[in-house]
């Protein structure tokens, strides 16, 4: 046996005899509250004259009640270090324990008790004095494990906003963590009904208005925000008072992830700007209606990009049949493979090479694979780009599109979900011309087969690849200029996995040639972004305005001038409809004619 394996027996030896001895206390202390309850009970029924008590008879009840008691609380893993000191699932399970040895023995003695000269009232007393001689003994250790534990040489002072669930969660996790970087010195919660509440020895200061004067108060240098899907605008709120507070602003995993206790301390992080310029979450409900694509066969296009890849994994959360990610790219299915799967093999059938210019390449994928549900997540998004390469555009987002669809159609495809975008609302550039073209021909399939082909229409992706927030970083880091096409311009903002939540969910509630557009707040304005985002970074960057591109607008839609808001399943999810094209009307000549003209002009034609 080697030195290494040695010392590992050694220290899981050490354990295992720390198991046990601590395992042996409780057991001992969980004892003698019995035999002591059982005795006070018995001296209050016969006001304290020992000579009328039936001690054999009680020294048996004793014994046979400790054995109940430790066989009860091995069952509710009260013995078996499961469960925190003084913590409420510990409290649980010892008053499950206690109810059941108080009736295994207490229920016999009711009826039996003249029997055996034993008071039939006798555990109906001393059940509820054990259980609080045993709480107290818990309650006891637990004060003396926290006031044992001392915080870090480097630990920080720290302010938590927020005072529901998270807040003392935190302030806890502090508090017990002899490894903590913080040290809780006060909440913030701005509900008036908190204030000057305590959690475990801290107090609720003041509300954020407060939050200069209880940073200087305090000597706090970091505010942490225990506040579950805070929307953006209460970030930006803390983050403008606590810079004038000199505090540095950390923020929560996802919250998921705190309520299972996966989230440590030194997960917390700076705030980001994603988290300033994104949107309050907008719960979708998708569990309730992504039945579709249980034991299906689902292909996803363009799954090695941003969307298609996220796409990907909610998909495989619902237990398809098969999972199919379709895309020209290698390296991008390579890394959706990975982060699915765990490896980057390529040669398992998941993965599919192939572009959807290629109609004769897809009828072949489609008529082999038999797909039932089509996410169609494949195009050229770029719109400078496009407006010098309009081919392009016409031979992916259009001529690619009718080639997924007619690819659907052939094989029967019963629900075909078309990402789009907000700029194939009133389009006045060649990619959102492209796009409206895509949401028509959906609609075209979708009278076709009768079946529920629609688009999702949605504004930028924050953080997608070549997507503006990726960019502005890049230029702060190479020293600038930061370049914005004009000050005043804005954009609608939506995270990656939200918009993919929509995707998912329109094929479940959406309808034959609809186009599902999720609510997404106010507009950000690109210049207060670039701002905060030199701010954050703390450089000297430069701001340098370059003009509107062509066939850029100022400020963009979601609904078209002549579509129709209406909300009959979600408050927050627009439902419209698209006028059909066939492809046998398709006349690219005009289109590039009309695209030239929109571009240049930015005003849509008649």
């Amino acid at each position: 046996m080697s030195l290494a394996q040695l010392a590992v027996s050694a220290v899981n030896k050490l354990r295992s005899r720390s198991t046990l001895s601590r395992t042996a206390v409780q057991c001992g202390i969980d004892a003698a509250a019995w035999v002591g309850a059982l005795m006070l009970a018995v001296l209050l029924r016969y006001d304290f004259e020992p000579a009328l008590v039936e001690w054999p008879t009680l020294i048996l009840l004793m014994l046979v009640t400790v054995l109940v008691q430790l066989a009860a609380g091995w069952t509710m893993h009260l013995y078996r270090g499961r469960h925190p000191y003084g913590s409420f699932a510990e409290v649980k399970a010892l008053f499950y324990s206690v109810l059941i040895a108080g009736i295994v023995l207490g229920v016999p003695v009711a009826l039996f008790g003249t029997l055996i000269e034993t008071p039939r009232s006798l555990f109906l007393i001393a059940a509820p004095i054990a259980f609080v001689a045993m709480g107290a003994a818990r309650y006891v250790k637990r004060l003396l494990v926290e006031r044992a534990f001392t915080a870090a040489p480097d630990a920080e002072l720290a302010i938590v906003y927020g005072a529901g669930y998270l807040g003392p969660t935190i302030v806890r996790r502090m508090i017990t963590d002899r490894n903590s970087p913080y040290i809780p010195v006060g909440l913030i919660d701005d509900s008036p009904q908190r204030r000057n509440s305590w959690f475990d020895g801290v107090r609720v200061l003041g509300t954020g208005k407060d939050l200069i004067d209880i940073a200087h108060a305090t000597g706090a240098k970091v505010i942490v925000v225990a506040i579950a899907k805070a929307d953006a605008s209460l970030l930006r709120e803390i983050t403008d008072r606590a810079a004038s507070a000199q505090l540095q602003v950390k923020v929560l995993p996802p919250f998921d992830e705190v309520l299972e206790g996966k989230s440590r301390l030194r997960d917390l992080r700076d705030i980001s700007i994603e988290d300033l310029i994104g949107r309050h979450p907008v719960d979708t409900e998708i569990e309730s209606i992504a039945g579709y694509l249980k034991g299906k066969r689902v292909l996803v296009t363009g799954a090695g990009g941003s969307i298609g890849s996220e796409l990907c994994r909610q998909i495989s959360k619902f237990s398809p049949a098969e999972l199919i990610m379709l895309d020209h790219d290698e390296t991008g299915l390579q890394t959706t493979q990975i982060s699915i799967l765990g490896h980057g093999l390529l040669d398992t059938p998941d993965v599919v090479l192939a572009s959807i210019r290629n109609e004769e390449s897809l009828l072949r994928i489609f008529a082999d694979r038999r797909p039932e549900v089509v996410f169609h997540a494949a195009a050229l998004k770029h719109l400078p780009m496009l407006e010098q390469f309009p081919d392009e555009a016409w031979q992916t987002n259009v001529q690619g599109t009718l080639n997924v669809l007619k690819a659907a159609l052939s094989v029967g495809v019963s629900t075909f979900v078309n990402i789009s975008t907000d700029k194939a609302a009133n389009p006045t550039s060649v990619l959102g011309h492209s796009k409206r073209v895509a949401e028509k021909l959906t609609s075209w399939a979708a009278e076709a087969s009768g079946q529920r082909y629609l688009s999702v229409r949605f504004g930028n992706v924050i953080g997608s690849r070549g997507s503006m927030l990726p960019t502005f970083t890049a230029l702060i880091e190479a020293g600038g200029p930061l370049t914005i096409t004009h000050p005043d311009v804005t954009r609608y903002f939506m995270t990656i996995p939200e918009a993919c939540q929509l995707v998912v969910q329109a094929g479940g509630i959406g309808r034959p040639s609809e186009v599902l557009i999720l609510d997404m707040g106010e507009p950000v304005r690109i210049l207060d972004v670039a701002q905060r985002m030199i701010d954050m970074s703390g450089r000297d960057v430069a701001i340098v305005y370059t003009g509107l591109r062509p066939g850029e607008k100022l400020h963009e839609e979601l609904i078209g001038s002549h579509e129709v808001d209406e909300r009959p399943v979600h408050p927050k999810i627009s439902h419209t409809k698209v006028k059909a094209v066939s492809p046998d009307n398709l006349d690219k000549t005009r289109w590039e004619e009309r695209c030239r003209l929109e571009s240049a002009t930015g005003v849509k034609t008649a």
